[in-house]
C-alpha cells in the first residue's frame, strides 16, 4: 500500500471558505490547534421537489431533498469522517480501520488518503457495490474480504482496534456521530426552521442518532422552535429494530443498510421516543419504485438505499402517518454513481441503434 506523507502543515480552510469543522466548531470536540483534515465536505443542497408531491397525490406535501451525496466522496460518511481522521491525526494514530458496506471504506480510504494515513478496510465478500470497492481502491487502501456479513466484519476490526493504535472509524466511533449532526444544523439554516418530519434510511442506525443530536442542539441555541419527528426506514430484509431481533444473514438491494444488528439500536430507540417518531420497513420492491420515481421526476440520482427514505414516506403518506400539509425532509445519503449497474439492471427498454441517417432517427423518435 502506497502513503503518501504530506509535507506541509495541514491547512485550517479550504479555498472559498471554512471547512466544515472550522464552520461548526463551538458544538465540536476540536480546539484552535487540532489539525483539521477536509476535503470540502458539507453545505449540501436542500432541493425542493416540484413534482413529485403531486403525482402521489398530496400536492400541499412541502417536501424536500437533502443530497448528502453531493459530499466529496459521495455521501454522508464524509462528515462524519473528517472529524474522525481529524481526531485521529490529533491522537497521532498510526492507521486507520473501518469495516465497511461500501460509503464508509470510500469516505475512510480518501480521508486518510489526504492526511496521509494507512486505511485498512475489511469488506463482506460479494457484499459491496463495485463503484464504492473502486473508489476505496484508488485511495491507496487496504481492502480485505471476508466470507462473513457486516457485522462479523465490525466484530473482527473492532478487535484490531482495541489491540492496537489503530483508530476504529466505524460509527462506534464517537466522532463519526458529532461530525454527522451537522447536517440536521444546515438543515436548520437552510429551510429557516426544522422540518415536522425527518424521513432517513437505517442501516447502522447512526445517522438517525446524529440528526437527532443535531436537531436538538438547534432548539437548545433557539435557532430552531421545535424538534422533527424521527422517521427511520430499513429494508424489510434487513429490519433488526423494526422487527425487534438481529438478523444473521440480512439480505437486500440496498447494500449500504444491508445490516443485521445495527450497532446505534439502542440509542436509536431512544430517538424514536424522544422524538414521538419511529423506526419501519421497506420492501426492496417500494425502494426501487422511490428510486425511479425521484429521478425521473425530480431530476436527481441517489443510490438505492438512500430512496428507502423515499418509500417510506410514500407508505407513510399513504397509511397517514403523515399529513399532507406536512413540511418533510428526505436524506439522500448517497450518489446514485455509487451503484451504477442498478439502473441498467432494472431498466427494460433497449436502446436502439440506427444508421446515421435523419430518416432513422425521426422514425425511432416518432416524428
Amino acid at each position: 500500500m502506497r502513503i503518501f506523507k504530506p509535507e506541509y502543515k495541514m491547512s485550517k480552510t479550504i479555498f472559498g471558505g471554512q471547512t466544515l469543522i472550522e464552520k461548526y466548531s463551538q458544538y465540536l470536540p476540536v480546539s484552535e490547534n487540532t489539525p483539521i483534515i477536509s476535503l470540502g465536505e458539507g453545505n449540501t443542497p436542500l432541493v425542493q421537489a416540484i413534482n413529485m408531491p403531486k403525482l402521489l397525490g398530496f400536492p400541499l406535501l412541502q417536501l424536500f431533498f437533502k443530497l448528502e451525496g453531493l459530499n466529496p466522496t459521495g455521501s454522508f460518511k464524509d462528515r462524519g469522517m473528517t472529524l474522525a481522521v481529524t481526531k485521529a491525526v490529533e491522537s497521532k494514530a498510526k492507521a486507520i480501520i473501518c469495516a465497511s458496506t461500501g460509503n464508509t471504506s470510500a469516505s475512510a480510504a480518501a480521508f486518510a488518503a489526504k492526511a496521509g494515513l494507512p486505511c485498512y478496510v475489511v469488506l463482506p465478500a460479494g457484499q459491496v457495490a463495485m463503484g464504492k470497492v473502486a473508489q476505496a481502491l484508488i485511495y491507496g487502501a487496504q481492502l480485505i474480504e471476508i466470507e462473513g456479513n457486516f457485522d462479523d466484519a465490525l466484530d473482527l476490526v473492532q478487535q484490531i482496534a482495541a489491540e492496537s493504535d489503530i483508530t476504529l472509524v466505524n460509527s462506534t466511533n464517537p466522532y463519526r456521530l458529532e461530525g454527522q449532526k451537522t447536517a440536521a444544523i444546515e438543515i436548520v439554516e437552510q429551510l429557516g426552521r426544522a422540518p415536522d418530519f425527518l424521513c432517513i434510511p437505517v442501516g447502522n442506525a447512526g445517522n438517525i442518532c446524529a440528526y437527532w443530536r443535531g436537531f436538538k442542539l438547534c432548539k437548545s441555541m433557539n435557532t430552531a422552535t421545535h424538534t422533527p419527528s424521527m422517521f427511520g426506514f430499513e429494508a424489510q430484509g434487513s429490519a433488526a429494530i423494526a422487527g425487534g431481533i438481529p438478523i444473521k444473514n440480512p439480505q437486500t438491494i440496498a447494500t449500504a443498510i444491508r445490516i443485521g444488528n445495527p450497532v446505534n439500536w439502542k440509542e436509536a430507540e431512544i430517538v424514536v421516543e424522544e422524538s414521538k417518531g419511529k423506526i419501519d420497513f421497506v420492501s426492496d420492491a417500494e425502494i426501487l419504485d422511490a428510486y425511479e420515481l425521484i429521478a425521473k421526476s425530480e431530476g436527481i440520482f441517489c443510490e438505492p438505499s438512500s430512496a428507502a427514505s423515499i418509500a417510506g414516506l410514500i407508505k407513510d403518506l399513504k397509511n397517514g402517518y403523515i399529513p399532507e400539509q406536512a413540511t418533510v425532509t428526505c436524506i439522500l445519503t448517497g450518489n446514485g454513481l455509487k451503484d451504477p449497474n442498478m439502473p441498467m439492471e432494472i431498466g427494460n427498454e433497449k436502446i436502439p441503434t440506427v444508421q446515421a441517417r435523419v430518416d432513422q432517427l425521426k422514425e425511432v423518435m416518432g416524428l
